[in-house]
């Protein structure tokens, strides 16, 4: 296998509204990053993914995005990330940038253009349909609540929007938006950054026809996915996009794949065909999913995770490249889905960790969870800032759901989880700001901040520098080749790794009670070195037996001589 640098990578994503402000307003920014580099550095990391930046009214905290080639007023100037790339670079990291093309802002010019006749020359940027017997064009719900499909009064006709009405949907049918944005993606790259992490991006293939989906018993709105995800050109699209704008840099590119399975990921990620190096899939995300979705509260099943997980393993094994992720700006902290965020929230946010960054793949590690931070209940409905939040809990009152049901929905599964700002020391606000935050802090800021983890040898944050240096350190975490073991253990997720004849056995208790473990009769144990485990004085246990604590985890190093 092809030995890049992506793949010897550990990437740290910042969501810059959240991370650090160095002005008051209560605002993330990119000085804010500037000054916090150094600790990002310290870390071990290597690749900063930046959510997006742009110009923004802000409707999906950025991702509905006005101008991509201008930076938003409250996170600075393109001075200000011009510094922010040149720092970053001199600390020998790198910089990726998300790119958000499936969708615009309606406040770009190019929408702004389209909406005011049917034959103005960007109409065919976006996609227009007339309604059917006085009503949307199609079934389908967008992703946020509600039609996909928004009337508009000036033309008489509606425009597709897969999430908010206000982040209508591109046309890439039309080669000329697509030449657009190569040249955006261009214009970037020559500014020195060292790639993309695309946004939904295998949502840009439309279909021929629009056809309705089938709503679920009692739903007006049904899914389109089935017409959209993974749709009949997007392989074109992606080497189109390969040939004009990545083939001339040395890049690394992730595409966000909500419903792409093994397979096709394969395909979008094998060397030879020439569209991106990794993708973010959702399985292992959707796994706590009861039958009407995410919202739909059920606990993780331990067997689901180590077939989900085991799976892409092996099916990018030999052709592709996965990557590792539990936590982003999209989803809850992990720490308090699968682990215990109370009585054990240093050794189960140590155990998933270890769990993740000793597989086969390029780690991504979103901010804060590298302190262990966790999930928040804000008491009020008002404290939330989500768009998805707000319409689920405007939705679900019109439905007649009870307020507790509603909230606890939010609690475990809201996206705000993982926004709320960067827990740095136990000042005001965490440090985050002297003014007033955006977003409430959680209020567990005083025991959960960077500033303690820092001073404390045995917390999260030493944890994962440590993690990050053997993965440096040792060739087998990049690339040795992936096998599970105790498939049916109802407690235990237990791996080995295996190159040049070395073995690296990872084991983790995934639950809050002591648990035996076996030494494989098939390795040696005489030879076993622990590389990382999150208790101490458990070093010299005899191989044959082990207890392990609830959620420890260890890792061994078996040499071949």
């Amino acid at each position: 296998m092809d030995k890049t640098w992506w793949k010897e990578s550990v990437v740290y994503q910042i969501y810059p509204r959240s991370f650090m402000d160095s002005n008051g307003d209560g605002i993330g920014d990119l000085q804010g990053i500037i000054s916090r580099l150094d600790y990002l550095k310290d870390l071990g990391i290597d690749v900063i993914w930046l959510s997006p930046v742009y110009k923004s009214p802000n409707d999906d905290n950025g991702y509905d995005i006005s101008d991509y080639q201008d930076i938003m007023d409250e996170f600075g100037t393109m001075a200000d990330w011009e510094e922010l790339l040149d720092e970053v670079h001199k600390r020998g990291m790198k910089l990726i940038m998300d790119l958000v093309v499936n969708h615009s802002s309606d406040e770009h010019p190019w929408f702004a253009e389209a909406r005011k006749s049917k034959d103005n020359p960007y109409r065919d940027y976006y996609i227009w349909r007339e309604g059917k017997e006085g009503k949307e064009p199609t079934n389908w719900y967008s992703n946020f609540g509600g039609s996909a499909w928004e009337y508009d009064e000036a033309t008489g006709e509606y425009y597709l929007h897969l999430f908010s009405k206000k982040q209508p949907d591109l046309n890439w049918r039309n080669p000329k938006l697509r030449q657009e944005v190569y040249k955006m993606m261009k214009w970037w790259l020559d500014k020195g950054i060292d790639g993309f992490r695309m946004d939904v991006i295998n949502f840009i293939s439309k279909p021929d026809e629009y056809l309705d989906g089938v709503p679920k018993p009692g739903k007006k709105y049904a899914s389109g996915s089935q017409f959209y995800r993974n749709g009949l050109h997007i392989h074109d699209y992606l080497q189109e996009m390969n040939r004009e704008a990545l083939s001339s840099y040395d890049v690394m590119t992730v595409g966000e794949m909500p419903g792409v399975t093994p397979e096709l990921a394969q395909d979008y990620t094998s060397d030879e065909r020439n569209e991106l190096n990794m993708v973010f899939q959702f399985e292992h995300m959707g796994l706590d999913n009861g039958p009407n979705g995410k919202w739909d509260l059920k606990p993780l099943n331990l067997f689901d995770l180590k077939e989900n997980l085991s799976k892409w393993q092996i099916a990018l094994e030999e052709k592709g490249w996965n990557s590792l992720y539990f936590n982003n700006h999209d989803q809850p902290r992990a720490v308090s889905r699968f682990g215990d965020d109370k009585t054990y929230r240093v050794a189960s946010a140590k155990m998933l960790a270890t769990l993740l960054h000793m597989m086969k793949g390029t780690p991504y590690v979103y901010q804060g969870e590298e302190i262990g931070m966790t999930n928040i209940r804000f008491d009020n409905i008002e404290d939330y800032r989500d768009i998805e939040i707000m319409n689920f809990y405007r939705d679900q009152k019109e439905e007649g759901t009870p307020e507790g049901q509603i909230m606890e929905s939010i609690y475990v599964k809201g996206r705000d989880n993982s926004r709320t700002p960067m827990q740095w020391d136990g000042s005001p606000n965490a440090g985050f700001t002297s003014g007033s935050p955006w977003i409430k802090v959680n209020p567990n800021y005083k025991d959960v901040n960077a500033e303690a983890a820092q001073k404390d040898p045995g917390s999260v944050y030493h944890y994962y520098r440590k993690l990050i240096q053997l993965r440096k350190t040792h060739e087998i975490i990049v690339y040795g080749r992936y096998e599970l073991l105790l498939e049916t253990h109802p407690e235990l997720f237990v791996y080995k790794r295996t190159l040049n004849g070395d073995t690296l056995l990872v084991i983790c208790n995934f639950c809050g009670n002591e648990t035996e473990f076996e030494w494989p009769d098939h390795l040696p144990n005489s030879s076993a070195e622990l590389l990382i485990t999150n208790y101490e004085n458990n070093q010299s246990d005899e191989l044959g037996t082990i207890n392990l604590a609830p959620y420890e985890t260890r890792v061994y190093l078996i040499k071949s001589s």
